[in-house]
């Protein structure tokens, strides 16, 4: 059995709330009295994209467990790869893969310079094509990055989601080992399906997007700052079954 913590948009921005809340949600994760597979954080962990908040994050980010980054549609690339992966500056599309004898992570850099939405670039999906390509079709792979491919019908967040997944959808068809997709960007815990495989969205640390039956149509009203942080827990089975937990955090 593989468990897998993963959490999203903590939008550190040089403020106490950020670090208040993502030290919380990390401080839960230490002081499991099990170890996990892989802590995945997918996406929008700075606000501004500025060395300073990433250097806040490398250091709240830090756990006794693997843990996993991809950026977001606010973080930026080149300050991303130096502060927190410790590697040369780039603007070159960030992806990364885990690999063990129960599992494949791919998480894929979905995140389009000065844009909100989300594409995923040729040579991202090249080189997932190749991971997936290079994985025992006997191990499943899990497939991570910010923005969802598929709408969940929220317009503010759909206006913004991954767009070309057609192109996504088709490599997966090929793959039947690939057994999920991972995801935040939403600010709301959500699962649904795309390309016929589950879809994970986890919720988000810094706040909580009201869906629009929760709210009136003014912008002011979008967000829900009183929530408490969360993540999910993602566990999959020796049967290559996902279930999904999603847990509530005091900070």
């Amino acid at each position: 059995m593989i468990v897998i913590a993963h959490l999203s948009d903590t939008h550190l921005d040089g403020g106490q709330r950020g670090i208040e809340r993502t030290r919380a949600v990390m401080d839960h994760l230490e002081g499991l009295p099990h170890d996990l597979d892989a802590v995945l954080v997918t996406g929008d962990i700075a606000d501004h994209g500025l060395p300073a908040e990433y250097e806040s994050a490398r250091r709240l980010l830090t756990s006794r467990h693997p843990v996993m980054l991809c950026p977001g549609n606010h973080d930026e690339r080149a300050a991303f790869r130096q502060y927190l992966l410790g590697e040369p500056a780039s603007a070159a599309p960030i992806n990364q893969v885990r690999q063990t004898a129960g599992v494949v992570i791919a998480l894929c850099d979905s995140s389009v310079p000065g844009r909100d939405e989300g594409c995923l670039e040729d040579e991202t999906l090249a080189w997932l094509a190749a991971v997936l390509a290079q994985s025992p079709p006997e191990v499943p792979v899990l497939v991570g990055f910010h923005h969802p491919p598929a709408p969940l019908h929220i317009p503010f967040v759909d206006g913004i989601r991954q767009f070309g997944a057609e192109r996504l959808g088709a490599l997966t068809d090929r793959h039947p080992n690939l057994a999920a997709f991972l995801c935040g960007h939403a600010h709301t815990a959500a699962a649904t399906t795309f390309a016929g495989r589950p879809l994970r969205v986890a919720p988000g640390v810094v706040s909580t997007l009201r869906l629009p039956w929760e709210h009136r149509a003014h912008p002011e009203d979008h967000v829900h700052l009183d929530q408490p942080p969360a993540l999910a827990f993602h566990v999959l089975d020796d049967e290559g079954r996902l279930t999904t937990h999603y847990r509530w955090v005091n900070a």
